[in-house]
Protein backbone atom coordinates (compact mmCIF):
# COMPACT_ATOMS: atom_id res chain seq x y z
CA UNK A 1 0.00 0.00 0.00
CA UNK A 2 1.21 3.40 -0.72
CA UNK A 3 2.15 5.86 2.76
CA UNK A 4 1.08 8.84 3.32
CA UNK A 5 4.55 11.79 3.42
CA UNK A 6 4.68 15.26 4.13
CA UNK A 7 6.88 17.69 2.34
CA UNK A 8 7.03 21.16 1.53
CA UNK A 9 6.34 22.20 -2.54
CA UNK A 10 4.00 23.61 -5.02
CA UNK A 11 1.61 23.48 -7.05
CA UNK A 12 1.98 25.95 -9.74
CA UNK A 13 4.65 27.57 -11.57
CA UNK A 14 3.57 31.32 -9.69
CA UNK A 15 2.89 29.09 -6.39
CA UNK A 16 5.04 29.81 -2.99
CA UNK A 17 6.38 26.87 -1.05
CA UNK A 18 4.22 25.35 1.48
CA UNK A 19 3.39 22.10 3.07
CA UNK A 20 2.01 19.61 1.26
CA UNK A 21 0.53 16.49 2.13
CA UNK A 22 1.16 13.41 -0.50
CA UNK A 23 1.70 9.72 -0.85
CA UNK A 24 4.65 7.48 -2.08
CA UNK A 25 4.26 4.24 -3.62
CA UNK A 26 4.40 1.39 -1.75
CA UNK A 27 7.74 -1.12 -2.05
CA UNK A 28 8.89 -2.66 -5.83
CA UNK A 29 11.02 -5.74 -5.33
CA UNK A 30 14.06 -3.52 -6.54
CA UNK A 31 13.50 -0.27 -4.47
CA UNK A 32 14.97 0.91 -1.38
CA UNK A 33 12.63 2.84 1.46
CA UNK A 34 14.60 5.96 2.97
CA UNK A 35 13.61 8.09 6.03
CA UNK A 36 14.99 11.72 5.35
CA UNK A 37 17.20 13.41 7.60
CA UNK A 38 18.54 16.37 5.46
CA UNK A 39 18.24 17.91 1.78
CA UNK A 40 19.95 20.78 0.17
CA UNK A 41 18.55 23.25 -2.14
CA UNK A 42 20.03 23.56 -5.67
CA UNK A 43 19.61 26.62 -7.52
CA UNK A 44 17.77 24.58 -10.14
CA UNK A 45 14.68 23.49 -7.65
CA UNK A 46 13.78 27.38 -8.17
CA UNK A 47 14.11 26.87 -11.73
CA UNK A 48 11.91 23.60 -11.60
CA UNK A 49 9.49 25.20 -9.71
CA UNK A 50 8.39 28.22 -11.55
CA UNK A 51 8.86 26.04 -14.71
CA UNK A 52 11.29 27.91 -16.21
CA UNK A 53 12.42 25.21 -18.69
CA UNK A 54 8.48 24.35 -19.28
CA UNK A 55 9.59 20.62 -18.35
CA UNK A 56 7.89 20.65 -14.76
CA UNK A 57 4.43 18.61 -13.86
CA UNK A 58 2.40 19.55 -10.84
CA UNK A 59 1.96 19.29 -7.46
CA UNK A 60 5.73 19.30 -7.09
CA UNK A 61 8.01 18.30 -3.87
CA UNK A 62 11.50 19.49 -5.04
CA UNK A 63 15.02 18.05 -3.82
CA UNK A 64 17.45 15.94 -5.58
CA UNK A 65 20.50 16.05 -2.85
CA UNK A 66 18.99 13.38 -0.30
CA UNK A 67 20.11 11.73 2.17
CA UNK A 68 18.71 9.65 5.53
CA UNK A 69 18.61 6.03 6.50
CA UNK A 70 17.25 3.15 5.38
CA UNK A 71 13.58 1.97 6.80
CA UNK A 72 12.82 -1.19 4.62
CA UNK A 73 13.93 -2.76 1.14
CA UNK A 74 12.05 -5.01 -1.32
CA UNK A 75 12.73 -8.36 -1.45
CA UNK A 76 15.27 -8.17 -4.42
CA UNK A 77 17.15 -5.90 -2.63
CA UNK A 78 21.53 -6.88 -2.11
CA UNK A 79 23.12 -3.79 -1.62
CA UNK A 80 21.57 -2.10 1.77
CA UNK A 81 19.57 -3.30 4.68
CA UNK A 82 17.64 -1.24 7.58
CA UNK A 83 20.05 1.52 9.01
CA UNK A 84 21.95 1.71 6.00
CA UNK A 85 23.21 5.43 5.60
CA UNK A 86 22.28 6.35 2.34
CA UNK A 87 22.26 9.49 -0.30
CA UNK A 88 20.00 9.84 -3.61
CA UNK A 89 20.49 12.37 -6.33
CA UNK A 90 19.47 13.98 -9.33
CA UNK A 91 18.48 10.69 -10.91
CA UNK A 92 15.96 7.91 -9.31
CA UNK A 93 15.63 5.75 -12.58
CA UNK A 94 16.71 4.54 -16.19
CA UNK A 95 16.28 1.79 -18.97
CA UNK A 96 19.19 -0.03 -17.25
CA UNK A 97 20.06 -2.01 -20.94
CA UNK A 98 21.57 0.91 -22.77
CA UNK A 99 25.33 1.31 -23.73
CA UNK A 100 25.12 4.81 -21.23
CA UNK A 101 23.50 2.77 -18.56
CA UNK A 102 25.60 -0.11 -18.86
CA UNK A 103 28.66 2.13 -18.68
CA UNK A 104 27.69 4.19 -15.63
CA UNK A 105 26.65 7.10 -17.12
CA UNK A 106 22.42 6.42 -16.75
CA UNK A 107 21.99 10.77 -17.17
CA UNK A 108 22.19 9.92 -21.04
CA UNK A 109 19.97 6.73 -20.87
CA UNK A 110 19.01 6.25 -24.74
CA UNK A 111 15.40 5.70 -23.09
CA UNK A 112 15.50 8.73 -21.25
CA UNK A 113 16.83 8.80 -17.38
CA UNK A 114 14.14 9.57 -14.50
CA UNK A 115 14.52 13.07 -12.54
CA UNK A 116 14.29 12.83 -8.74
CA UNK A 117 10.94 15.34 -9.28
CA UNK A 118 8.91 17.19 -10.71
CA UNK A 119 8.27 14.69 -14.08
CA UNK A 120 6.62 11.31 -14.82
CA UNK A 121 8.76 8.16 -13.76
CA UNK A 122 8.72 4.70 -16.33
CA UNK A 123 5.67 3.67 -14.65
CA UNK A 124 3.61 7.05 -15.48
CA UNK A 125 3.90 7.81 -11.74
CA UNK A 126 4.76 11.98 -11.17
CA UNK A 127 8.35 11.84 -8.91
CA UNK A 128 8.30 14.00 -5.80
CA UNK A 129 11.93 14.78 -4.51
CA UNK A 130 13.88 15.46 -1.22
CA UNK A 131 12.08 17.91 0.72
CA UNK A 132 10.35 15.29 2.27
CA UNK A 133 10.07 12.91 5.12
CA UNK A 134 10.71 9.83 3.11
CA UNK A 135 11.30 8.88 -0.23
CA UNK A 136 11.12 5.54 -2.47
CA UNK A 137 13.94 4.69 -5.08
CA UNK A 138 15.02 2.15 -7.15
CA UNK A 139 18.59 0.44 -5.92
CA UNK A 140 20.74 0.99 -8.32
CA UNK A 141 19.89 4.76 -7.77
CA UNK A 142 20.80 4.98 -4.24
CA UNK A 143 24.98 5.81 -3.22
CA UNK A 144 25.88 5.05 0.19
CA UNK A 145 26.82 7.91 2.22
CA UNK A 146 30.56 6.67 4.09
CA UNK A 147 30.57 7.11 8.16
CA UNK A 148 33.30 10.09 8.22
CA UNK A 149 30.57 12.60 6.69
CA UNK A 150 28.74 14.33 8.57
CA UNK A 151 25.24 13.87 6.52
CA UNK A 152 23.71 17.31 6.71
CA UNK A 153 27.36 18.25 5.07
CA UNK A 154 26.67 15.36 2.78
CA UNK A 155 23.64 16.07 0.80
CA UNK A 156 24.71 19.20 -1.19
CA UNK A 157 27.00 16.63 -2.56
CA UNK A 158 24.90 14.69 -4.54
CA UNK A 159 24.60 17.46 -6.92
CA UNK A 160 26.92 20.41 -6.48
CA UNK A 161 29.83 17.58 -5.23
CA UNK A 162 29.23 15.14 -8.29
CA UNK A 163 28.56 18.22 -10.70
CA UNK A 164 31.96 19.46 -10.26
CA UNK A 165 34.18 16.23 -9.39
CA UNK A 166 32.94 14.75 -12.85
CA UNK A 167 34.56 17.27 -14.73
CA UNK A 168 37.62 18.11 -12.42
CA UNK A 169 37.67 13.71 -13.05
CA UNK A 170 37.25 13.67 -16.86
CA UNK A 171 39.53 16.33 -17.86
CA UNK A 172 42.25 14.84 -16.07
CA UNK A 173 43.22 17.48 -13.27
CA UNK A 174 46.46 16.89 -11.51
CA UNK A 175 49.20 17.92 -9.04
CA UNK A 176 50.44 21.27 -10.54
CA UNK A 177 47.45 22.35 -13.16
CA UNK A 178 46.49 25.43 -12.74
CA UNK A 179 42.60 25.58 -12.86
CA UNK A 180 40.20 28.20 -12.75
CA UNK A 181 36.73 28.61 -11.51
CA UNK A 182 34.34 30.85 -12.71
CA UNK A 183 31.59 31.76 -10.14
CA UNK A 184 31.88 31.01 -6.28
CA UNK A 185 28.21 29.93 -5.66
CA UNK A 186 27.30 26.15 -4.13
CA UNK A 187 28.80 24.62 -7.36
CA UNK A 188 31.75 26.92 -7.55
CA UNK A 189 33.20 26.58 -3.89
CA UNK A 190 33.09 22.69 -4.30
CA UNK A 191 34.78 22.87 -7.57
CA UNK A 192 37.49 24.53 -5.56
CA UNK A 193 37.80 22.50 -2.74
CA UNK A 194 37.49 19.07 -5.17
CA UNK A 195 40.20 20.77 -7.91
CA UNK A 196 42.96 21.57 -4.11
CA UNK A 197 42.23 18.00 -3.14
CA UNK A 198 43.33 17.33 -6.72
CA UNK A 199 46.87 19.34 -6.53
CA UNK A 200 45.42 21.82 -8.57
CA UNK A 201 46.68 25.60 -7.86
CA UNK A 202 43.12 26.98 -7.93
CA UNK A 203 42.35 30.68 -8.79
CA UNK A 204 38.31 32.28 -8.40
CA UNK A 205 37.07 33.85 -11.31
CA UNK A 206 34.44 36.33 -9.82
CA UNK A 207 32.63 39.85 -10.80
CA UNK A 208 32.53 40.39 -6.93
CA UNK A 209 35.71 41.33 -5.18
CA UNK A 210 34.07 41.26 -1.97
CA UNK A 211 34.28 37.15 -2.45
CA UNK A 212 37.42 37.42 -2.29
CA UNK A 213 37.74 36.03 1.59
CA UNK A 214 35.13 33.28 0.68
CA UNK A 215 37.24 32.12 -1.88
CA UNK A 216 40.57 31.63 -0.35
CA UNK A 217 38.72 29.96 3.12
CA UNK A 218 37.65 27.04 0.49
CA UNK A 219 41.17 26.55 -0.91
CA UNK A 220 41.59 29.08 -3.89
CA UNK A 221 45.42 30.57 -3.95
CA UNK A 222 44.20 33.47 -6.07
CA UNK A 223 41.51 35.94 -6.90
CA UNK A 224 40.96 37.08 -10.60
CA UNK A 225 38.06 39.84 -10.76
CA UNK A 226 36.55 39.34 -14.04
CA UNK A 227 35.70 43.30 -14.08
CA UNK A 228 39.08 44.50 -13.94
CA UNK A 229 40.25 44.80 -17.05
CA UNK A 230 43.97 45.02 -16.89
CA UNK A 231 44.19 41.90 -14.34
CA UNK A 232 42.50 40.03 -17.12
CA UNK A 233 44.98 40.62 -19.50
CA UNK A 234 47.26 39.78 -17.34
CA UNK A 235 46.42 36.78 -16.98
CA UNK A 236 45.40 35.63 -20.74
CA UNK A 237 46.54 32.38 -21.30
CA UNK A 238 46.98 31.22 -17.52
CA UNK A 239 45.13 28.03 -16.86
CA UNK A 240 44.54 24.41 -18.49
CA UNK A 241 41.12 24.20 -17.41
CA UNK A 242 38.14 26.53 -16.18
CA UNK A 243 35.32 25.19 -14.38
CA UNK A 244 32.21 27.50 -14.92
CA UNK A 245 29.65 27.30 -12.70
CA UNK A 246 27.78 30.83 -13.67
CA UNK A 247 23.75 30.19 -13.65
CA UNK A 248 23.33 32.75 -15.56
CA UNK A 249 23.87 33.52 -19.47
CA UNK A 250 27.21 35.28 -19.83
CA UNK A 251 29.91 36.17 -22.42
CA UNK A 252 32.54 33.69 -22.89
CA UNK A 253 35.45 35.08 -24.54
CA UNK A 254 36.83 37.25 -21.85
CA UNK A 255 37.02 33.71 -20.19
CA UNK A 256 38.46 31.82 -23.07
CA UNK A 257 41.22 34.46 -23.19
CA UNK A 258 42.50 33.04 -20.02
CA UNK A 259 42.95 29.49 -21.54
CA UNK A 260 46.76 28.11 -22.34
CA UNK A 261 46.50 26.40 -25.80
CA UNK A 262 45.06 23.04 -25.42
CA UNK A 263 42.72 24.46 -22.80
CA UNK A 264 39.43 23.59 -21.86
CA UNK A 265 36.36 25.53 -20.43
CA UNK A 266 33.47 23.59 -19.01
CA UNK A 267 30.16 24.92 -18.69
CA UNK A 268 28.37 23.23 -15.90
CA UNK A 269 25.76 26.25 -14.45
CA UNK A 270 24.16 27.90 -17.37
CA UNK A 271 21.85 26.22 -19.28
CA UNK A 272 20.23 28.74 -21.10
CA UNK A 273 21.32 30.33 -24.37
CA UNK A 274 24.76 32.43 -24.12
CA UNK A 275 26.01 35.15 -26.10
CA UNK A 276 27.55 34.13 -29.52
CA UNK A 277 31.77 34.37 -29.19
CA UNK A 278 34.78 34.41 -31.15
CA UNK A 279 36.18 31.45 -33.14
CA UNK A 280 39.45 32.86 -33.34
CA UNK A 281 39.92 32.28 -29.43
CA UNK A 282 39.23 28.71 -29.34
CA UNK A 283 41.38 28.47 -32.94
CA UNK A 284 44.35 30.33 -32.39
CA UNK A 285 44.81 28.29 -29.15
CA UNK A 286 43.46 24.83 -29.71
CA UNK A 287 41.12 25.45 -27.16
CA UNK A 288 37.42 24.13 -26.28
CA UNK A 289 34.35 25.03 -24.74
CA UNK A 290 32.54 21.84 -23.84
CA UNK A 291 29.86 21.45 -21.57
CA UNK A 292 29.30 18.52 -18.57
CA UNK A 293 26.26 17.15 -16.67
CA UNK A 294 26.07 14.74 -13.31
CA UNK A 295 27.79 11.90 -13.39
CA UNK A 296 26.41 8.63 -13.15
CA UNK A 297 26.18 6.82 -10.25
CA UNK A 298 29.08 4.69 -9.94
CA UNK A 299 31.22 8.18 -10.42
CA UNK A 300 28.67 9.18 -7.74
CA UNK A 301 29.79 6.69 -5.32
CA UNK A 302 33.78 7.82 -6.53
CA UNK A 303 32.90 11.15 -5.36
CA UNK A 304 31.54 10.51 -1.92
CA UNK A 305 34.22 7.88 -1.43
CA UNK A 306 36.51 11.15 -2.53
CA UNK A 307 35.43 13.81 -0.30
CA UNK A 308 35.64 11.36 2.88
CA UNK A 309 39.13 10.48 1.89
CA UNK A 310 40.11 14.00 1.56
CA UNK A 311 37.79 15.40 4.05
CA UNK A 312 35.93 17.79 1.52
CA UNK A 313 32.57 18.97 2.63
CA UNK A 314 30.71 21.99 1.49
CA UNK A 315 30.19 25.27 3.55
CA UNK A 316 26.36 25.30 4.11
CA UNK A 317 23.54 26.70 6.22
CA UNK A 318 21.35 24.51 7.87
CA UNK A 319 17.50 25.40 8.23
CA UNK A 320 14.10 24.54 9.21
CA UNK A 321 11.34 23.77 6.81
CA UNK A 322 9.62 26.77 7.42
CA UNK A 323 12.64 28.66 6.15
CA UNK A 324 12.46 27.36 2.55
CA UNK A 325 10.61 30.70 0.82
CA UNK A 326 13.23 32.50 2.57
CA UNK A 327 15.78 30.92 1.02
CA UNK A 328 14.88 30.68 -2.15
CA UNK A 329 14.63 34.32 -2.52
CA UNK A 330 18.23 34.43 -0.93
CA UNK A 331 19.32 32.18 -3.99
CA UNK A 332 17.08 34.12 -6.64
CA UNK A 333 19.00 37.49 -5.69
CA UNK A 334 22.54 35.08 -6.98
CA UNK A 335 24.77 32.66 -5.62
CA UNK A 336 25.77 32.85 -2.36
CA UNK A 337 29.04 30.93 -1.16
CA UNK A 338 27.65 28.20 0.79
CA UNK A 339 24.39 25.82 0.38
CA UNK A 340 21.56 25.68 2.10
CA UNK A 341 20.44 22.27 3.37
CA UNK A 342 16.87 21.54 5.08
CA UNK A 343 17.13 19.43 8.44
CA UNK A 344 13.83 17.86 7.37
CA UNK A 345 13.81 15.66 10.24
CA UNK A 346 14.17 18.54 12.91
CA UNK A 347 11.40 20.62 10.86
CA UNK A 348 7.80 20.69 11.90
CA UNK A 349 5.82 18.55 10.25
CA UNK A 350 2.03 20.52 9.75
Amino acid sequence: MPTKAFGWGVESASDTVHPIHFERRDLRPNDVAIKISHCGICHSDLHFAHDDWGMSHYPMIPGHEIVGVVTDVGPDVRSYAKGDRVAVGCLVDSCQKCEYCKGGQETFCVEGSTFTYGVPDRHGELTQGGYSDHIVVREEFVCKVPDSLDMAQAAPLMCAGITTYSPLKRWGVKDGDKVAVAGLGGLGHMAVKIAAAMGADVTVLTTSPEKADAALKVGASDVLVSTDEEAMQAAARRFDLIIDTIPVAHEVDPYATLLRPNGTMVIVGALEQLPSFSGFNLIFGNRAIAGSAIGGLPETQEMLDFCAEHGIVPEIEVIKGDEIGEAWETLGKGDIPHRFVIDVEGSAKE
